[in-house]
């Protein structure tokens, strides 16, 4: 069995619902160029597409893909363009990889990002009982035993999601982006730590951001208890700042578990004897 060069790095990518992150990693998964990108051209908040003419050629790129059809089609074309005889590999979650056993029904039903993320979490906390909380357009939880098992998880709308359903479905409620605008400073008199808001659009965005910090503490509770060990919760995610604050107990953050995954994935994959 043939060991992998850190000369030729892989390039990984996370194509998640609101944004596509990339980073170019050597074996041992350490990054030396990453960034972002957005899904359309001349979207909300959109980042330019990624200039990639100075990184060296990957060995082979590694793509955790939840956003369609269409957004594989652009992957496809911006990585086979720059680096047309570079292989292409598309995960998918497996029934055991890296450590980690993966303990749905169907194992299939499990989405890449997810997949990669616990095999993420596995490498960077090993031995421990995790709960992992990334928070972005949804919230998903999942319940990783100290010896790899995937005991399953939960999927609740994100914190966004849930001020843009309140702001369009109920009467005279601000949208999420009007909110957006309207909390870009402190309103006057805002008070700073009190539970309960004293405005429409504090009140809105408080308290989805509260509901997101119970979900989390409700699992992580209900976990440490039926396991009757100690549990580390693990938060990922564009909006887990946000929630962080309002938690009352303790986290580790972890901003890359899906490219860490990746980076694991793609190095295990590529060590196998039919890649020698």
């Amino acid at each position: 069995m043939s060991s992998v060069s850190s000369a030729a790095p892989f390039l990984l990518i996370d194509a998640g619902n609101s944004r596509i992150k990339w980073a170019l990693a050597d074996a041992g998964g350490a990054r030396f160029a990453s960034g972002a990108f957005a899904h359309e051209r001349g979207a909300l908040l959109s980042l330019p597409e990624p200039d990639w003419s100075m990184l060296p050629a990957p060995a082979s790129v590694w793509i955790a893909n939840v956003a369609g059809e269409r957004t594989a089609r652009r992957l496809e074309t911006l990585t086979s363009t720059r680096w047309p005889d570079a292989p292409r590999h598309t995960i998918n979650a497996q029934p055991y990889q890296c450590g980690v056993r993966n303990g749905y029904r169907d194992y299939r039903q499990l989405g890449s990002d997810r997949w990669a993320g616990l095999i993420g979490a596995r490498a960077t906390y090993p031995a421990e009982h995790l709960l992992i909380a990334t928070l972005g357009t949804a919230t998903t939880l999942e319940a990783l035993y100290a010896d790899g098992t995937f005991a399953g998880g939960l999927i609740a709308p994100g914190g966004t999601m849930m001020m843009h359903a309140l702001g369009q479905h109920t009467a005279l409620l601000p949208t999420a982006e009007q909110m957006t605008r309207e909390r870009e400073s402190p309103q006057d008199g805002e008070q700073v730590g009190t539970l309960f808001a004293t405005d429409t659009q504090t009140a809105l965005h408080e308290g989805c951001l509260l509901a997101q910090a119970s979900l989390i503490e409700r699992a992580w509770r209900d976990l440490s208890t039926r396991l009757g060990a100690p549990v580390r919760c693990v938060l990922s995610g564009g909006a887990a700042h946000n929630v962080a604050r309002l938690l009352t107990i303790d986290y580790s953050y972890h901003e890359h578990l899906v490219l860490t995954g990746l980076a694991l994935i793609a190095r295990e994959q590529m060590c196998l004897p039919n890649h020698i």
